[in-house]
């Protein structure tokens, strides 16, 4: 499963062995969803797989009218989002700062629960800080308002993305619940993924910036998790294949102006291991014209990756 993602990446993952893909988070606030942004993040026609889009927010009559706006925009699951640390998420009393009011946390689930006929899940971290860790405390409220699968990012809000998941907040979520847990927190490699899987008794995985650059780890984690053996690394060609197809899908998407502002960072992560690319990438994030972009990458692989 991968985290939350724009549309082409989204798409992307999904054919390199993601089982699902959600939405970039959708704000509740109606006022919000007439910007060009919000307009973007809420097309699913089109889109396969099954779709799930993430809702964030605090006011739980605005959550429920926001998830019934996205189910009759496409939406085949809804995800609530109660795990993103940003400050301008959070002070807006949003994704993880609710972690700290239980009780406002039961009246949102009930609320969008009880608004749509589709599933919803429920996307958290382990509490507010290390002194106040209560996930197991709110997954079990999560089960009882109704809620179909938790997803559990093993830091706590203070933690950010500092330091490294801890995963026996997330084994203990999984005995205390009876619903599907899916973990989530640095499962970079196809051997932690086994590691997770193993030691939390969790039913899924969820993978967020590992695969950024690397939208084929989830197939590299299935041919792990099916033969023990480390699927052979792919071709420099079909790496090149992969980048350039990428790019394409931003630039068609995002238009001319965004579409290659957004596409430097999504080289840069698809370049990091690549030592001799360094210089490239400066040159590259000057480029501002979508086909001179692609002309770059075309070069790059061709006198230096190949």
């Amino acid at each position: 499963m991968a985290g939350v993602t724009d549309r082409p990446f989204r798409e992307l993952c999904l054919r390199y062995g993601a089982g699902m893909a959600v939405s970039e988070m959708m704000s509740s606030n109606p006022a919000l969803w007439k910007t060009s942004k919000s307009k973007q993040r809420m097309v699913h026609e089109g889109e396969s797989g099954i779709r799930s889009v993430q809702i964030a927010g605090s006011d739980p009559q605005l959550m429920a009218e926001a998830a019934q706006f996205s189910v009759e925009n496409g939406a085949q699951i809804i995800d609530i989002n109660m795990g993103c640390p940003a400050k301008k998420v959070n002070k807006k009393l949003a994704g993880s700062a609710l972690l700290r009011y239980p009780d406002l946390i039961e009246d949102i689930l009930t609320t969008v629960v009880q608004a749509v006929r589709v599933p919803v899940t429920l996307k958290t971290r382990t509490g507010w800080d290390t002194a106040h860790k209560n996930c197991v405390h709110i997954a079990k409220l999560a089960e009882d308002c109704g809620i179909q699968a938790l997803a559990l990012h093993g830091r706590t809000r203070a933690c950010l993305y500092r330091g490294m998941a801890e995963y026996d907040s997330i084994r203990a979520v999984k005995k205390a619940i009876s619903i599907p847990v899916i973990a989530n927190g640095d499962i970079d490699s196809p051997e932690k993924a086994k590691y997770v899987l193993e030691y939390t008794g969790a039913d899924a995985l969820m993978i967020g910036r590992p695969a950024q650059g690397r939208p084929w780890i989830f197939q590299e984690i299935q041919h792990f998790l099916e033969t023990g053996t480390t699927m052979p690394a792919l071709p420099v060609k079909e790496v090149k294949s992969i980048l350039l197809g990428h790019v394409q899908a931003l630039h068609q998407f995002y238009g001319a102006y965004l579409g290659p502002r957004i596409a430097r960072k999504h080289v840069g992560w698809y370049l990091k291991e690549h030592e001799q690319a360094s210089g490239f990438r400066r040159t590259f994030n000057a480029i501002e014209a979508a086909p001179l972009q692609l002309e770059a990458l075309e070069g790059y692989f061709d006198n230096v990756a190949s």
